[in-house]
C-alpha cells in the first residue's frame, strides 16, 4: 500500500546534502517573503485577479520576464560555481563539488538558460509586443496564451523540485545524451525531472507558438499585409513556425526517452535492438533549430532598433525579410554538425558542412541590411543601440567561430571541447540575451511609462562586454589547447589554470552587470522620468501610437495601414480623431492554473512512479478542459460610450510636460546608494514610508 501511494518516495528524498539543503531553505525563504508582502500589504485578492488569472497578452508577458530573470538568476549562480570548481580544482585539489555534482550544476545550467531563460524573455517580449505591432487587441486563443505561461512556470517548478525532493539532478549534460541518460547508468529521478521540466514546458511552448502563428496571420489591422508587417513581427513568426516545426519533435524524443526508463523499452539502449545515435539525432534536429527559435525574434527586433536609432527607414525590407526566412529554413538542415565524428561518413558530413556554411549567408544579408541603414544615419547611441553594438561584436566571433565548426576535419579536432562551448555562448549570449536587453531598454518606456536609466544602463552594459571577453575568449583558448567541456579539475602542467581563473573573473563581472541592471530598473521607477508621449524614440511601428502604457484593450479604434512604417506615416500625415465603437474582450480565467497545476502532478507522478496521481491528474485535466470548453460566457463588451470614458479619463490622468522630466539628469550609481540608504534608515525609524 505504501508503495502504491508514494511510489519510490521515501525519507531519502528529503534534502541531505548541503546544496540541496541550501537551495530547499533559500525557495522557503523567498516564499516566505513573498507571503509576508502580500498580506501586509493585502494583495492577494489583487493579485489573483488582475495578474495570475489574467488573459491580457501584456500582463503575461511581464510575468514571462519576471519569471525568466529569477531563473536567470538562478542559472548564473549555477555558471558562477561551475567556474569557481574549475579556477580551484587543479594538481589533485578537490575543489568544493564533487564530480557527480559538478556534472549535475552543468546540466541544470543548460537546461535552465536555454529553456526558462532565453525561452521565457522572447515569449515575453512576443506577448506584449507583437499584438500591438499589428493592430490587435488580443491573441487569437487568450486561454491558450494563459495555459502556455503556467505550462511554463509548472516546468520552472518541476526543474528546482530536486532540491526537496530527490536529492539529485540529471548528470547527463544539457541534453542527457543517450546511452547515459538510460536507466542502466542514471537509475536516480535526475533524468526523470529531467525529462518533465522540459516536457510539460515544451509542450506549453508548441500551444504558445500555434497561438501566435493563428493571431499574425488572422488578426493584423485592415491594410496590414504581410509585406507591411513590422520586422520583429516578422521575426517572431519564423521563430514560432520553426517552433511549431521541431517541439513536437522533442516531444516526441522524451516519450521514447521515458519509455526506456520506465516502461523498459529498447529505443535508445545498446542492446534490444536499440541506438542511442538515434538519440542524438533526433535530440539534435530539435536541438540546433531551437537555437535560430531564440534569436530569429531578436533579429527582428535589432532590425526595428537600428531604423529608429538611425533615423531611417529600413534600407530593403525585403532583404531583411527574405534573409529571416531563409535563416529559418536551412536551420532545419544543419543539426548533424553537431556530431561529424559520429562516423556517418565522408558524403553526409560534407553535405551537413555545406549547409552549415549557407546558412551564414542569409545571416550575412541581415548584417549588410543593419550597415546599409545605419549608412548616412543620424545614428544616437542610446542603451538599446549599444547592445545592438555588443550584439554585432559578439556574434561576429561566434559566427566566424561556426564557420570552423562547419569544416569536419577542423571539427573532428575541436569537437566536445571548450571552443565549441564558447562558439555556443557567444551566440546565445550575443544573440539572444543582448537582443532581449535591447527589446527591455527599447520598450521599456511602453511597458512601464517610465524611461529606463540610460547613465546605469550604460555602465551596465560595458560590463556586460567586459565580463563577457573575459569569460568566454579565454574558452577559445583553451579549446585549442585540448581543454574539453565537462571538466571538473585538471594538472597544472597543462596552462590552463590562469584561463579559468580569468573566466571565474569574468563571470563575475558579469554578475556585477546584472547587479547593475536591476539596479538600473529600480532606479528608474524611484525617478519616474515619465514618457508623456508614448512615443519616446520617435517610433515608426504602431505599438507607438498607444499610452504608455497602453490600455488593457491596447487601441480604441484599429487603425488602418496603409503603408510598412505606420505610424510614421500616420505621424506624417496628422492622426485621425478617434471612432469609437464596442470593444469585445476576453474575461480572466484561472482554467490554464487549474489544467498546469494537474500536469504539474501528473509529471511529478511520473517521475516518483505513483501511477494513481497520473491517472487523477489526466482526469482533472480532462474535467477542467471540458468545463472550460462549455463556458459560453468567456467574453464581455465594452460600449463605445464606455470607452470614451476611459480614454478621456486617461487623457485627464495622462502625466504632463513637466512629469518627463527631461532636463534631470539620470541618477547614478552614488545617488541610488543615498536614496536606499535613506530609505533603510526610515524604516529603521518607523516613519510611514508606505505612503511616499
Amino acid at each position: 500500500m505504501k508503495e502504491f501511494f508514494l511510489g519510490k518516495l521515501d525519507w531519502h528524498a528529503l534534502p541531505h546534502e548541503w546544496f540541496t539543503i541550501a537551495g530547499t531553505i533559500s525557495f522557503i525563504l523567498m516564499a516566505l517573503m513573498v507571503v509576508v508582502i502580500l498580506t501586509w500589504t493585502k494583495r492577494w485578492t489583487w493579485l489573483w485577479k488582475e495578474w495570475l488569472t489574467s488573459v491580457d497578452p501584456k500582463k503575461i508577458g511581464i510575468m514571462y520576464f519576471l519569471v525568466a530573470g529569477f531563473m536567470l538568476l538562478r542559472g548564473g549562480l549555477d555558471a558562477i560555481m561551475l567556474w569557481l570548481q574549475q579556477a580551484i580544482a587543479v594538481d589533485g585539489a578537490a575543489g568544493y563539488l564533487t564530480a557527480d555534482h559538478f556534472q549535475q550544476v552543468f546540466t541544470a545550467h543548460g537546461n535552465i538558460m536555454v529553456f526558462f531563460v532565453a525561452m521565457g524573455f522572447i515569449f515575453g517580449l512576443i506577448n506584449y509586443i507583437v499584438p500591438l505591432q499589428i493592430g490587435a487587441r488580443d491573441l487569437a486563443s487568450p486561454f491558450l496564451n494563459t495555459l502556455g505561461f503556467w505550462l511554463y512556470v509548472g516546468g520552472v517548478v518541476m526543474v528546482n523540485m530536486f532540491f526537496a525532493l530527490g536529492g539529485e539532478y540529471a548528470a547527463t549534460g544539457w541534453l542527457a545524451i543517450a546511452p547515459l541518460s538510460g536507466k542502466e547508468f542514471s537509475p536516480g529521478v535526475g533524468v526523470d525531472y529531467w525529462i518533465w521540466s522540459l516536457q510539460i514546458s515544451g509542450i506549453g511552448t508548441t500551444l504558445g507558438a500555434i497561438n501566435f502563428i493563428m493571431t499574425i496571420l488572422k488578426m493584423r489591422a485592415p491594410g496590414m499585409t504581410l509585406w507591411k508587417m513590422p520586422l520583429f513581427t516578422w521575426g517572431s513568426l519564423c521563430s514560432m513556425l520553426m517552433a511549431v516545426t521541431v517541439f513536437p519533435l522533442l516531444t516526441a524524443t522524451l516519450f521514447l526517452l521515458f519509455f526506456d526508463r520506465y516502461l523498459g523499452t529498447h529505443f535508445f539502449t545498446t542492446v534490444g535492438g536499440g541506438d542511442p545515435m538515434m538519440y542524438t539525432n533526433l535530440i539534435w534536429m530539435w536541438g540546433h533549430p531551437e537555437v535560430y527559435i531564440l534569436v530569429l525574434p531578436a533579429y527582428g527586433l535589432f532590425s526595428e532598433i537600428v531604423s529608429t536609432f538611425s533615423r531611417k527607414r529600413i534600407a530593403s525590407y525585403s532583404s531583411n525579410v527574405i534573409g529571416m526566412i531563409g535563416v529559418s529554413v536551412f536551420a532545419l538542415s544543419v543539426w548533424l554538425h553537431h556530431f561529424f565524428t559520429m562516423g556517418a561518413g565522408a558524403d553526409v558530413n560534407a553535405f551537413f558542412g555545406v549547409m552549415t556554411m549557407i546558412i551564414a549567408i542569409p545571416t550575412a544579408v541581415l548584417f549588410f541590411v543593419w550597415i546599409a541603414t545605419m549608412h548616412k544615419g543620424r545614428i544616437r547611441f542610446d542603451t538599446p543601440m549599444l547592445w545592438f553594438l555588443g550584439f554585432v561584436i559578439v556574434f561576429t566571433i561566434g559566427g566566424i567561430s561556426g564557420v570552423m565548426l562547419a569544416v569536419p576535419p577542423a571539427d573532428f579536432q575541436l569537437h566536445n571541447s571548450l571552443f565549441l562551448v564558447a562558439h555556443f555562448h557567444s551566440n546565445v549570449i550575443g544573440g539572444v540575451l543582448f537582443g532581449v536587453f535591447a527589446g527591455i531598454a527599447y520598450w521599456f518606456p511602453k511597458i512601464t511609462g517610465i524611461k529606463l536609466n540610460e547613465r546605469i544602463g550604460r555602465q551596465a552594459f560595458w560590463l556586460w562586454l567586459t565580463g563577457f571577453c573575459l569569460s568566454f575568449i579565454p574558452m577559445y583558448i583553451l579549446g585549442f589547447m585540448g581543454a574539453t567541456r565537462r571538466l571538473d579539475s585538471y594538472d597544472s602542467s597543462t596552462g590552463w589554470q590562469p584561463f579559468y581563473v580569468m573566466m571565474l573573473i569574468g563571470g563575475l563581472v558579469i554578475a556585477t552587470a546584472v547587479a547593475l541592471q536591476i539596479v538600473q530598473i529600480i532606479a528608474s521607477v524611484i525617478q519616474k522620468k515619465r514618457d508623456v508621449t508614448g512615443d519616446p524614440w520617435d517610433g515608426r511601428s504602431l505599438e507607438w501610437a498607444t499610452a504608455s502604457p497602453p490600455q488593457f484593450y491596447n487601441f480604441s479604434t484599429i487603425p488602418q495601414v496603409t503603408t510598412r512604417d505606420a505610424f510614421w506615416e500616420m505621424k506624417q500625415q496628422g492622426l485621425a480623431a478617434p471612432k469609437y465603437e464596442d470593444i469585445h474582450m476576453p474575461k480572466n480565467t484561472a482554467a490554464g492554473i487549474y489544467i498546469a497545476a494537474f500536469a504539474f502532478l501528473a509529471c511529478f507522478g511520473f517521475v516518483w512512479e505513483m501511477v494513481w496521481l497520473v491517472v487523477v491528474s489526466f482526469v482533472g485535466i480532462i474535467v477542467v478542459f471540458v468545463r472550460r470548453g462549455f463556458d459560453d460566457h468567456s467574453e464581455y463588451t465594452i460600449p463605445a460610450a464606455e470607452v470614451k470614458r476611459l480614454e478621456e479619463a486617461r487623457r485627464a490622468k495622462a502625466p504632463s510636460a513637466s512629469d518627463a522630466k527631461e532636463n534631470e539628469e539620470d541618477m547614478g550609481l552614488w545617488d541610488f546608494v543615498k536614496v536606499v540608504l535613506k530609505f533603510a534608515m526610515n524604516v529603521v525609524r518607523r516613519k510611514p514610508w508606505r505612503n511616499r
